[in-house]
């Protein structure tokens, strides 16, 4: 399939997990993909390599979406290539109940990436998409439900990209840019494997009984970024297997 051919997408956080399901299906659709990672260059590296198979050009960059510096790097770097698809992917995970001590720290380096640096992002890669673009976030389930205690800062950060992306498809309609968020369910990464030690538990509340993978949440990138979901913007995606059901 080529439905994104002679696109070019900007993946924050694109290196694992469900940035790196992303990351292939844009590839796989035609997409030509620059991403972000933190950590680990030598993964970073290899997905590279992996994509570029498929017949795009493909290119990571070292850069924290919570280091204002270090994102605008990357986003020159993408510019250079044109960009029509944004995709904010990276995101940290902190617990903590409000009524124990907790890490203060993490907590606000969570919103710095979670919220501010999202909004940093698309408030400095607006001037160099074209219109038309595509900008989708990954938010959580967590953004409407809290299955279990600790996760307020968190669920909080994700219910404020949901309602900055209602606004920003207000904001960006002249320009014909959509803004949509995917909310994430379970899905099998490092993270949150599926053979987890509380996973059978987790599974009780999704219908169709087993865990997501990366790939769906990368189709459903994909989709949101084709012509197929042109009249879609503002809209709040849940791909959960039936988990807020």
């Amino acid at each position: 399939m080529s439905k994104l051919k002679n696109k070019t997408a900007f993946v924050t956080g694109g290196s694992r997990g469900i940035g790196a399901g992303i990351v292939r299906q844009l590839a796989a659709e035609g997409a030509n993909v620059i991403f972000t990672y933190v950590n680990s260059e030598e993964k970073a590296q290899a997905l590279v390599e992996e994509v570029k198979l498929l017949g795009v050009k493909a290119k990571a960059v070292k850069a924290d979406t919570g280091g204002k510096d270090s994102i605008d790097f990357a986003i020159k770097e993408a510019s250079e290539w044109g960009i029509d698809i944004l995709v904010n992917s990276a995101g940290l995970f902190v617990t903590g109940e409000i009524d124990k001590e907790n890490d203060l720290q993490k907590l606000q380096q969570q919103w710095e990436v979670n919220v501010h640096g999202v909004v940093h992002t698309v408030r400095n890669i607006l001037p160099f998409m074209k219109n038309g673009g595509r900008i989708i976030s990954i938010g959580s389930t967590g953004a409407s439900r809290s299955p279990y205690p600790g996760i307020g800062d968190y669920a909080a950060t994700k219910a404020a990209l949901a309602a900055y992306t209602r606004s920003w498809a207000r904001d960006l309609g002249s320009r014909n840019i959509t803004v949509n968020i995917i909310q994430p369910g379970l899905i099998n990464t490092d993270m949150n494997p599926a053979d987890g030690a509380f996973s059978s538990q987790m599974l009780q509340s999704v219908a169709l009984g087993h865990y997501g993978e990366p790939k769906d949440i990368g189709m459903a990138v994909a989709f949101l970024a084709s012509d197929e979901a042109r009249y879609i913007t503002g809209v709040t995606l849940n791909v959960d297997g039936g988990q807020t059901t």
